[in-house]
């Protein structure tokens, strides 16, 4: 089997890939409290809901790119100490796959 189709294939999850989350629990709960409050407000306002909602959406957004970005940055670091070994550079494809993963199933 191919390097190529290593890659391709359909991953197996497993508790790594399970460790590694868009968000931690404390922004999720936050989240949801938000949508909850806005969708409760939607009776009263429905303008003022939706324009929320739509700020909302914006924020988790915002808080997933920045996730990546410091991801992202995390990894520059450490490989600019050197040339990365093979294992470091198979948990860096297994937590892209994982992130990949997460966001087509949302």
């Amino acid at each position: 089997m191919s390097t190529e189709d290593l890659v391709a294939a359909e991953p197996e999850r497993t508790t790594e890939d399970e460790a590694q989350t868009l968000f931690d629990n404390v922004d999720v709960d936050r989240f949801r409290d938000s949508w909850q409050s806005i969708q409760t407000a939607f009776v009263d306002d429905p303008r003022r809901a939706v324009k929320e909602a739509d700020e909302l959406v914006a924020v988790v957004i915002q808080n997933l790119a920045t996730t990546f970005a410091d991801h992202k940055k995390e990894l520059e670091s450490a490989w600019s100490q050197g040339e990365p070994a093979t294992e470091d550079l198979r948990i860096a494809l297994r937590r892209y796959r994982s992130f990949f993963n997460q966001l087509l199933s949302a």
